[in-house]
Parts: structure tokens; C-alpha cells; sequence
């Protein structure tokens, strides 16, 4: 059976369960951010594997593992329009999961200066590649509230999804640290004589 189907040919596509909605659907939106996301951690990943060091960071790709898992998941639950039909079983997320992502956090927290002012995303390339996957995930949780409008979300994926885009922040910090990198800060245009 070949990968085409032709059947998105006209600019609509299936949710689970086989109901037709056009492309620019916003629970499409939602899953396809989710989806963009997760691959991009796929090559934050990649990149982490062929670092040096990553000392402080031991069971970082083995979490991010996980995360992809659990971001299918939830691509799952946004391509269900629960008003017809239930979300596959296996599809959730646990106060667990969220509570997972926030020791994360603290951990990779706990070795980190204290704060010195805006940080511009960068430093080395995995770090930049942890922002990159902050910013998509602040934009799936956009689109996610959107779909929350008129249908029903979990608490629970909100405020994991919240807490993601966090330790991808704090994953970036502790990154550049871990590789002796200088982050680099915002700083403020001089002020202008006609600026009031």
C-alpha cells in the first residue's frame, strides 16, 4: 500500500475516527505543532548524542525519550473531537508526568547562576536547539488553548505542555553550562535624545 493516499488532495484530512475537517483546522494547528515539536527534540537528540560533555545531564536524552512518547500521545488526543468519539486508550498524561518535568526543572536549575538578565537563545548548538524547541512548544500551547475554546482539554496536557516549554529553557541554560558556554545577554539600545 503506497504512503499516498490522495484523499487530502481536496484540503481536508481525517481526525481519529475518520471525521473529514479542512487542513486549516485549528486541532490540526494543534497536533501538527505538537508533531513539529517532536521533531525537533528528535534533533536536539541527535545532537546531544555527539557532545562531549554532558556532564549534569545524565538521563537528559532518555527524558527527552519520553517526552517524544508522550508528545504522540497528546497529538493523539488533539486529533480526537471527544464530542465523537473517546480517546484511545494509552493517550493521557498523569500529574506524574508534570510533576517529572518539574524535578527536571529544579535539577537542572540547581546549578545554574542566579539571574543576570535576558537571555538571547544561542550558545552552543544544542542549547540553541533547546530554545528552538521552547519556542515551537510556547506555540503548540497557543493553538492547544485554542482548541480548549470549544472543546474539552485535560488540565493535566495544559500544564504539561506549560511546564515543557520551561525545562526546554532550563535544558538550554544547563547546556551552555555544562559545556563551559558564556551566555549572552539582551542589552538595552542606549536611549536616544528625541526618545522620551
Amino acid at each position: 500500500m503506497p504512503l499516498y493516499t490522495r484523499t487530502g488532495d481536496a484540503g481536508t484530512t481525517s481526525l481519529v475516527g475518520g471525521q473529514r475537517v479542512p487542513k486549516t483546522h485549528i486541532r490540526l494547528e494543534a497536533y501538527g505543532t505538537i508533531d513539529e515539536l517532536n521533531s525537533f527534540i528528535g534533533l536536539l537528540i541527535a545532537e546531544l548524542k555527539t557532545s562531549s560533555d554532558l556532564s549534569g545531564l545524565e538521563g537528559t536524552v532518555e527524558l527527552l525519550i519520553d517526552i517524544q512518547s508522550l508528545l504522540f500521545s497528546i497529538g493523539s488526543v488533539l486529533a480526537t473531537d471527544t464530542s465523537e468519539r473517546e480517546v484511545r486508550p494509552g493517550r493521557y498524561v498523569e500529574d506524574a508526568d508534570v510533576t517529572r518535568l518539574e524535578h527536571a526543572i529544579d535539577d537542572a536549575e540547581s546549578s545554574l547562576p542566579g539571574w543576570r538578565g535576558f537571555i538571547l537563545p544561542g550558545g552552543t548548538r544544542a542549547a540553541a536547539l533547546a530554545h528552538v524547541c521552547r519556542t515551537v512548544c510556547r506555540r503548540a500551547e497557543r493553538a492547544i488553548y485554542r482548541v480548549a475554546e470549544t472543546a474539552d482539554i485535560d488540565d493535566t496536557l495544559l500544564r504539561y505542555v506549560n511546564r515543557l516549554s520551561d525545562y526546554f529553557f532550563a535544558l538550554a541554560k544547563a547546556i551552555n553550562l555544562a559545556a563551559g558556554q558564556e551566555e549572552y545577554y539582551w542589552k538595552a539600545r542606549e536611549v536616544r535624545t528625541n526618545d522620551k
